[in-house]
């Protein structure tokens, strides 16, 4: 056989800081958050965009000095920064009414109570993100569809004719303007597929997919937590999608099957629920399948820790997930095993081999 040509490697460990910030030592300012998680075993930091403590959005856009500073601190504490992320900004460019109240907390206090200045403001935010990326050296980008469709999930009322097609129709109307500016950044903006959100399943990007015409920087943040509270098939959605997958959050999850509950949880808190986050090898996800898929389709970004779970505490989940994140790391081949047997080849060969006239 051939030496492979495609030598990609999955980088890691890196760790999404969003549920780390505080504000409390070390998770209060850029220097100490970085320095534990380079002191934790990670490489890189995934950052969120909220916080000015950590990035000031506005001034990435609008300045490379800026973001040459920022990168270089980042870097002296010991990481790097993998990716950024608007998945609160996100949230917010497609709110239904029923939610109106509860996502005003992801946006700034004076714009609170008026729906449109907010959605204008999170639209402005992913534009920003997408400049602030090109300035960082980043082509990737994550983040939330937002949901005018999610109350209506379940079919039941009837639901009138051309009501969900006309919420994709929207959702396309809404984003697309962030797309062709990522387009114009070089930046693929990865949506995280995710219960709440309209785009929560293969099927649903696929609507979205078409609505905006196939948009090439319409892509994915495979995350397979997700898959295991929805009963989804995590593994086949790598092999269905895996030319869209741009972004990698490694995180864990459950399911145990109830007589009493299901996917939708019967209203109970997380650690009642049949399908749980949990921290990475507590669940159920197959992670050295994942890892070899994703190798086999030569992908190339970072596996990002993404910590959620209803009962280990954070400190331990972060100090265990950076070694679990570089046990399934996997170094792809640069040549076939059997390379060692080579014989030498020729059309004529070939065709005396298969018992074909010349």
């Amino acid at each position: 056989m051939t030496t492979s040509a495609n030598t990609s490697q999955i980088k890691g460990p890196a760790i999404f800081l969003a549920q780390f910030i505080s504000d409390e030592a070390p998770f209060n300012d850029l220097e100490s958050i970085a320095q534990w998680a380079a002191s934790q075993g990670y490489r890189a930091v995934q950052l969120p965009t909220l916080d000015s403590r950590f990035i000031d959005l506005e001034r990435a856009a609008d300045s490379q000095e800026y973001c040459d500073e920022l990168k270089a601190r980042y870097e002296q504490a010991g990481v790097t920064i993998s990716e950024l992320s608007t998945h609160l900004q996100g949230q917010l460019v497609a709110v239904h009414p029923a939610f109106d109240e509860l996502f005003d907390d992801f946006a700034p206090p004076e714009l609170r109570g008026n729906p449109e200045k907010r959605q204008a403001w999170a639209v402005e935010q992913l534009k920003l993100a997408a400049r602030a990326s090109r300035r960082l050296g980043l082509d990737v980008h994550a983040t939330f569809s937002g949901a005018l469709m999610w109350p209506y999930f379940y079919p039941w009322p009837q639901r009138p004719a051309g009501l969900i097609e006309e919420g994709f129709q929207e959702l396309a109307r809404r984003w697309r303007p962030i797309l062709d500016t990522f387009d114009e950044q070089g930046v693929d903006l990865c949506f995280e597929v995710h219960a709440g959100e309209d785009l929560h399943d293969g099927v649903s990007f696929e609507r979205f997919l078409e609505a905006v015409d196939h948009h090439p920087r319409a892509n994915l943040l495979y995350d397979p937590s997700h898959f295991i509270l929805q009963q989804l098939d995590y593994l086949g959605f790598i092999d269905r999608y895996h030319e869209r997958i741009r972004m990698f959050h490694v995180k864990d999850a459950e399911y145990q099957y109830s007589a009493r509950s299901g996917v939708y949880g019967g209203y109970q808190d997380w650690q009642d629920r049949p399908g749980r986050f949990r921290s990475l090898g507590d669940g159920q996800v197959d992670f050295s399948a994942i890892f070899s898929k994703l190798t086999q389709y030569g992908f190339d970004g970072w596996a990002v820790l993404e910590w959620e779970c209803c009962l280990k505490d954070s400190a331990q989940g972060a100090a265990e997930g950076a070694p679990f994140i570089e046990h399934h790391l996997i170094q792809r081949a640069s040549h076939s095993f059997d390379d060692f047997v080579a014989v030498a080849a020729s059309p004529e060969r070939n065709r005396r081999i298969l018992g074909l006239k010349r």
